[in-house]
């Protein structure tokens, strides 16, 4: 007899087979059900997932998937774009229904790096940034923050990571900031680091503000990215979590496996993740 887990496996292979269409026709086959959208929480990509990809091939991989939103990285669109340059990149975006809801990662070591991500933020004309600024540059991040009105999402990048190497390590230094201060939570970097998920949600609820998804083999420093639904993560437990406090922020997936061939692996972790949030 099949195990649970494979066939929770099976069945997020099968639902990530109609994302493999074209945007209409995914849509055709939802529109009907007024309670598909209501099922879930809202799906991302994190932008790092397309490094490896133009614009419009990251476009196109998005709409097969039938995720139209994105955190945009500086190899689509640098941060000393001109004005010209965003509104022509935002606008091919737009044009393939993608909507830039986040600027970053953007890794900030200096004040002058601060005040460039918070100005193409602005320019960009998205209301969060995820970002690493050092330590010695929150207080200063935290009065941009003020003056742009604009949030920014502190990333944690696992145990090899000597500023956030888990959500705890971000936490501690910001809780006691402005609220718009807080927390983009990786699950796999936070995993591998040895935090609990189910816990890091409830205990820091109001400061996070984006997720990036991602399933890993262990909770070990070694351990490597994987297809969500896969590996050690009990997601049926995390997104339980995440409705229990609430959370109306995106679930970006960043597919960190075969980064040259991502298609496949982002189709069966989008299909996986629908099946455990319907």
């Amino acid at each position: 007899m099949p195990s649970r887990r494979k066939f929770i496996q099976s069945s997020a292979i099968a639902l990530s087979i109609p994302s493999l269409l074209p945007i209409s026709g995914a849509a055709k086959n939802i529109g009907p059900d007024k309670n598909y959208k209501k099922a879930f929480l809202k799906l991302g990509m994190a932008g790092y997932t397309f490094v490896n990809y133009s614009i419009d091939q990251t476009i196109a991989m998005m709409n097969r998937v039938a995720i139209d939103n994105l955190s945009v990285k500086e190899f689509h669109l640098p941060l000393d774009s001109s004005q010209e340059k965003i509104n022509e990149v935002l606008a091919k975006f737009k044009g393939g229904g993608i909507n830039v809801y986040a600027v970053g990662v953007i890794y900030m070591k200096s004040q002058a790096e601060v005040d460039r991500a918070f100005d193409y933020a602005k320019r960009v004309g998205v209301e969060l940034i995820v970002g690493v600024p050092t330590y010695d540059l929150l207080n200063y991040t935290e009065k941009k923050v003020k003056s742009y009105n604009i949030r920014i999402a502190i990333h944690n990048h696992g145990p090899e990571d000597k500023l956030y190497p888990g959500p705890k390590d971000v936490y501690d230094r910001i809780h006691k900031m402005d609220k718009r201060v807080g927390l983009c939570l990786d699950i796999g970097h936070a995993f591998r680091a040895g935090a609990d998920l189910e816990k890091v949600v409830t205990d820091y609820a109001p400061r996070i503000f984006d997720l990036h998804m991602k399933d890993v083999t262990g909770a070990r420093a070694d351990a490597k990215a994987i297809e969500i639904g896969r590996g050690a993560i009990d997601f049926n437990a995390f997104i339980a979590a995440l409705r229990k406090i609430g959370y109306n922020g995106s679930c970006s997936i960043e597919f960190e496996k075969d980064m040259k061939d991502s298609l496949p692996g982002i189709a069966e972790s989008a299909g996986y993740l629908r099946g455990v949030m319907s």
